[in-house]
Formats: structure tokens, sequence, C-alpha cells
């Protein structure tokens, strides 16, 4: 099962969205925002990247943040709390391949898992 995370408007997940609909690709789509995540799944998500690569620190959500609760983002429990109230600072888009979690969308790196 394809399941992509996202938030319709991000212009990344757009991208990504388009792509896979060229490719013929049936997804099921995941809007975090209204939707919500849950903290198992983002426990999951940590498991297989990076917090750095997951917390996305270059958007305007992350730096309206108060210091404590970046500072709090360091740490797994601090970043799934952070992910689950503001899923905005989720990067995205955030792709699952039958179990393999990729975050962020590249037609290269997307061709390669999807082996086009």
């Amino acid at each position: 099962m394809i399941t992509l995370y996202g938030i319709p408007n991000c212009s990344t997940v757009k991208k990504a969205r388009q792509w896979l609909a060229d490719n013929g690709i049936d997804y099921h789509f995941h809007d975090f925002k209204k939707q919500g995540i849950d903290a198992e799944r983002l426990a999951a998500w940590t498991e297989q990247v990076p917090l750095a690569k997951l917390v996305n620190r270059q958007g305007t959500t992350w730096r309206a943040l108060p210091d404590e609760s970046k500072a709090a983002a360091d740490a797994p429990s601090g970043a799934i709390a952070l992910m689950q109230e503001k899923p905005s600072v989720i990067k995205r888009p955030v792709l699952d391949l039958d179990g393999k979690v990729g975050v962020g969308f590249s037609e290269a790196d997307w061709a390669e898992r999807f082996g086009l």
C-alpha cells in the first residue's frame, strides 16, 4: 500500500501528487493537517528517518515556535509531541511505500523507489 502524507496546498506535495498521477501510481493521500497524525506512526517514522530530516526547521511554523519547543524537538518524544500539535513542522511529503518511509520529493529518488 502506498500512502502519501502531507498538506494539499504545499507546492512540494502538489509536485509529488502530480508525479504519482503522471506515472499511473495509485495511492492514498493523508492530509495530516485535517486528519491529524498519531504518535505511534510518528514514532515509527523516527525509526526510519532522522529527526533532523523529519522536522522541517526551515518553515515559518518552526521559526514562530518558542525556543523551548524548538529545544524539545531535539529528542524523539518532544519532536513527536510537536509534530502532533503542529503538523506543519513535518517535512513534506512523507511517502510510505509498503512500510518504507521517505521524506521529501525528488523525481530521481522516487523513480528509483518505484522501479521506473
